[in-house]
Formats: C-alpha cells, structure tokens, sequence
C-alpha cells in the first residue's frame, strides 16, 4: 500500500515540472497521476504575467492566494488578490491572464486534466 502514498514539498517538487504537483502528465501509477485534477504551487516573480490569454478554457480552475498580490484578468473584470486565502474560480469557456504585481505563491486547481492541453 505504501506506493501509493507519496510525501514531498510542495516548492522543492514544483521545481521539477513547472509548478505542477498532480495531474495526467505525472507517471502512471505514480499516487500524483490523476485524470481528474491537477495542482500546481506556482512561485511568481513581480512582474511575471502570461502575457498570451488563455483562449478556449476546457477546464474549471481555482486559484488561491498564498502569498503576495496576485492579478487575474477576466473578460470584463480584473480580480485582484491581496490578501492569503484569497481566491477566485473560473469555468469552462472563461478566457484569462495574469500578473504577479509583488513575489506571489498561488495554488491552483484546474480540473479535469486534459492531456495534451499546453499554453505556452
């Protein structure tokens, strides 16, 4: 039973996979492998933006506020988040950006993990 517990950091285990911790790019039979969801603890630079908007969103996305203050632009609406805890959520369809206005940690949660889906 015990391969399919795994214990890390999140910062040292991000590092190795772009801020991703859990999701369909991880191994199979790996406990992090998952179809379902994926994870990221994303480490953010002031300053650091996605500068390309996302377009044509297939998935469902929560982004909590760790530290720092963390912008996501929305159509129509740009959500500042300032204080940890933080959070905002968004569906199927919603194209977004971001920006790190100070050194920002963010979880997020997107879900389902779809293979293959990549923003450069």
């Amino acid at each position: 039973m015990s391969d399919h517990i795994y214990v890390g950091n999140a910062a040292a285990d991000a590092a190795g996979d772009r801020g991703w911790l859990l999701g369909h790019f991880k191994p199979p039979g790996d406990p992090r492998h998952s179809d379902e969801v994926e994870i990221k603890w994303g480490v953010h630079p002031p300053g650091d933006e996605r500068a390309q908007w996302v377009k044509g969103e297939e998935r469902t996305a929560l982004l909590v506020l760790i530290s720092g203050r963390f912008r996501v632009e929305l159509p129509g609406r740009s959500v500042l988040l300032s204080e940890p805890g933080d959070y905002v959520v968004w569906g199927k369809g919603v194209d977004h950006s971001w920006r790190a206005e100070e050194a920002s940690t963010v979880l997020t949660v997107r879900w389902p993990s779809v293979p293959g889906y990549r923003v450069g």
